[in-house]
Formats: C-alpha cells, structure tokens, sequence
C-alpha cells in the first residue's frame, strides 16, 4: 500500500513538473492546442455538468441579478440543514434572516429534483490587487455552480431552473413586508433637480390587521369573494390561454361605513399583495398616469377609493359653472393670478385616460394586477367605466345584518349567542345602521365593561334609529301629503280660472 502511494505522489509530481515546463519553456502556440484538447479529452471522461450563476450581470455592474436572488432563498433550508460554513444577512424589506454557505468553503449542498440529485456550491473569486474597482462587479464576484450528471441536462434546463427561480421568488414574497404606496404630486421630492428622476410613489409598511374572518359580511357572500380572489391567483395559465392580461377588477359601493376600505385590506392581506392608493387629483395628465400604472409591481392590488368624487366624474360637471364664474375672475386682476396658478395644478386626466388605464395595451404590462374602485354613488358613475371586462366584480357593501352582526359579537365580545341576539336581529330587519356604527356601539367604552352592556347600548342605538327612522318616513309623508293638497289646490284654481275664461268669451260673443 506504501509502494503504491509513493508511485501515485511520483506521478503526481511528475505531471505538475511537466506542467510547470510547458507553462515555461514552450511557446504560446503549442501549449494553447495542449490545453484545448486536454479539456475536451477530460470532458469525454468526466460525465457532469456545471451551471455558473454570477450575482452581478455581465452587462450591469450595479443591478445584482434576481436569479442569484432567488436561488439564494432557495437554497437557504437546504444550506441551513447541510452546510456547515454558513453567511447570514438580512434580506431587504424583511426581518427573515438568510443562511447561505460561505463563499469558498468548498462545501456543497445536496438537492432532489424527480429523482435526479444535483449539488450546489458557492464560490468567489477575488480581484487583482492592480485592479482599479468601480463597481460591485469588479470588486467581489460571488456566484452560485450547479452540478449534475449531463444525462439529466433537459430535465434540469426545462423544468429544474424554473422550479428553483419560481420557488425563491415565492419565499421571497412570503417573507418580505408589503408596502402601502401612494403617488406623489408633480412638485414633490424633487428638490429642484431636472436630472434627478422624480419617485412617482411613496410608501410605507402595510401592516393593516383586517382578514375575511374579521370582516363583517354574510358568509356565503364573503365565500364567494375569497374563492374569486384564490382562483384569480392561480390562473397565469388560464388568462395567458384566453389571450387575457393577468388582471382582475373589483367595483365596491354601498353607503359610507360599509368597510370598504377594510375589504380592500382583507384582499391584500389574503393574497400577500401591495396596494398602490391611487389618488387621481395629483396625476397631472393621462401620460402621467400611464407611467403610474408601468412603475407599479405585479401583485399588487390599484386602489382608486371615491371614484364618484374625481376630477374623471367631476369634471365635466363642474365645467359650465367654472364657465360662468370665469368671467368675473378675470377682472380682478389678483383672482385672475390665483386662477392661472390653479389652473397649472388641476388634474388634465380624462375618462378616456382611466378607460386605457384598467383594460388599455399598458394594463398588461407587468401582471398579477387587481384594480379595485370604490365609491358611495354608483348611479353617477358612466356605465363605459364599470362594464365587466374592466369591472369584473361589483360588490355591493350595504348596512349591517343580523351575519355581518354576529361576525362583529365575536370579534369584539368574543360572543356567539346571547338572549339580546334575537331582539338586534328583529332591530336590524326593521333599521339601517353600517358595520361601522353597530362596531362602535359594541366596542367597551370603559375598562372591565362587561358584554351585556354593550349589547344594551347597540339595543338602544337600534332602536333610536328605528324611531328617527319612523319620524323621518312620517314627515316625507306629511310633505307629499301637503305637495299633493297644493296640486289639487291649484287644479281647481285653474279650472275656475279657465272656466271664467270661457264664460267672459260667450258674454263677449252674446253682444
């Protein structure tokens, strides 16, 4: 055994020697060739593959690549499980901590893909010391190598990579902290710089508590809408097939403190989406607009909130009496100033502009979009805007029932039944309260309140209503009962009236 490794060292040592003489003493053209061949004679033997994930582009030396992203995530249980260098970082808007191997550990971690086994490494490979670095690119150059037997190369490049890039990109939605965006006016954070690119949102952490269990809805509609939004979620395929952009919309109306807002929330919080709160009276013009809707992500939820209330609806409505005071504010001299600077600041986005916006060429850019309206007057909404097909969903939002109530008693009293239920149920058959009002009434008002207590106070705010209600349905009778008596009353003056008439004419007639 000692003779054969003393020989197996010699060669070793020979071969290294032999190298070292080529390196040296032969000239470039006869040692590139030796190599060329050499690689393809060791390829013939060596039956693996290895696939090199750079963290920087080639082409970009500051935008890191999202592949190596996503494999990072990716490989971060299986690193965590098997590695035994490990590097931890904090991934961007998150707190979850990802553990990778170290860079030139020399440790490879396993995977297992429909039976096919692949190793991952991780390597990095230093500058010159006489390199000038200008970029992360040239200053440390990471990358991740897959291995596997070349035999499997059309099951890992079709199916392998995509399911690793996919299933990073979902640990990382899982993960990081979603955000509440809202657009910025035109003279906003700019600080005067025409070279400096204006952030056309802003944005916060969103982190609003409402879920569908928490919302105050009857169940089986509430059902509906969970299933809408699940499948909606899961149908890439579907919309690609129909030849439809990955989009959905929601129209949600109903009376002020019906929880539109907080159905907005739950449909976020279900499907793990951003929302971008779109406030239409700061986009200057439909070109704005439309760089609005291209810098938003896929799955997000667009949010438009009052669409009753914008400059689109308004606008034209508002025009003829804009007209007429126009006249008089030019000649004042200091209003006509105001006037002009108003004027710049005005919203110039059209019906059309917003038509384009929801279902135009630019609405299937990115994907994985719902677009959501809400407004407490659908009547005066044009009928062009809320069409299905840019409307898909219209969910009306109306005054508390007897199963959004009982939703409400759980979720602030943590009661399911109580003698008072049947006497609110009868309230609330005969009354129009929100969500919002029946909430107020039974959330505690003072520290150790005890339940019955605030489901007497909702009793006796029923039935107030019921009584103002009752009084309010009494006077609009006695006022139709008085304009009715008027129009009567002015019949039969207008038959004497007329009758006078004619009876003047026969005795001018007689003479």
């Amino acid at each position: 055994m000692t003779e054969m490794l003393t020989k197996l060292w010699s060669a070793i040592g020979g071969l290294m020697l032999a190298y070292t003489m080529l390196q040296n003493f032969f000239p470039h053209e006869i040692t590139t060739p030796i190599k060329h061949y050499s690689k393809k004679l060791l390829n013939f033997f060596y039956p693996y593959i290895t696939i090199t994930f750079p963290e920087y582009e080639a082409d970009d030396d500051f935008q890191r690549s999202s592949s190596y992203a996503s494999i990072k995530r990716y490989l971060n249980t299986l690193s965590s499980a098997q590695a035994k260098h490990l590097q931890a970082s904090v991934a961007p808007d998150t707190d979850a901590v990802v553990l990778a191997m170290a860079s030139n550990s020399s440790e490879e971690v396993a995977d297992v893909f429909e039976n096919i086994k692949l190793w991952w490494s991780s390597g990095e490979t230093q500058p010159s010391s006489q390199t000038i670095t200008f970029g992360p690119q040239e200053a440390d150059k990471r990358f991740f190598s897959l291995t596997f037997h070349i035999r499997h190369r059309a099951a890992v490049c079709d199916r392998y990579l995509k399911h690793v890039l996919e299933q990073g990109k979902e640990i990382a939605v899982r993960e990081r902290k979603r955000k509440l965006f809202t657009n910025s006016r035109e003279n906003e954070g700019g600080g005067g710089s025409h070279f400096l690119r204006r952030r056309l949102w802003s944005e916060v952490v969103f982190d609003h508590p409402a879920t569908f269990q928490t919302l105050a809805m009857d169940p089986e509609k509430k059902k509906g809408i969970i299933d809408d939004l699940t499948n909606f979620s899961e149908s890439k395929d579907y919309y690609k097939s129909v030849g439809k952009a990955w989009k959905r919309g929601y129209l949600l109306y109903g009376p002020p403190g019906t929880g539109k807002s907080t159905m907005i929330a739950a449909m976020a919080n279900l499907l793990q989406y951003d929302v971008y709160d779109l406030e239409l009276t700061a986009v200057k013009d439909n070109t704005e607009l439309r760089r609005l809707l291209i810098d938003t992500s896929s799955k997000s939820i667009i949010v438009i909130e009052d669409i009753d209330c914008s400059l689109v609806v308004t606008g034209q409505r508002e025009k003829k009496e804009k007209d007429e005071k126009k006249e008089e504010e030019e000649k004042d001299p200091m209003k006509k100033m105001m006037m002009m600077g108003k004027e710049k600041k005005e919203s110039e986005v059209t019906l059309s502009g917003l038509l384009n916006f929801i279902d135009g060429l630019w609405s299937a850019c990115g994907g994985e979009r719902i677009i959501v309206f809400t407004t407490n007057y659908v009547e005066k909404l044009d009928p062009a805007l809320i069409r299905r097909g840019r409307m898909d969903q219209h969910i009306e939002l109306s005054y508390c029932g007897y199963e959004a109530f009982r939703v409400l008693a759980k979720n602030y009293l943590d009661l399911e039944e109580h003698d008072l239920f049947g006497r609110i149920r009868e309230l609330l058959g005969e009354t129009k309260m929100t969500p919002a009002d029946v909430a107020e009434n039974l959330m505690p008002k003072v520290k150790g309140e005890d339940k019955e207590g605030c489901l007497m106070r909702l009793v006796e705010a029923l039935v107030k209503v019921e009584e103002e209600e009752k009084l309010m349905a009494q006077k609009l009778a006695e006022e139709e009962e008085e304009e009715e008596k008027k129009k009567k009353e002015n019949g039969v003056a207008e038959n004497e009236q007329a009758s006078s008439s004619r009876d003047g004419v026969v005795i001018l007639n007689g003479a």
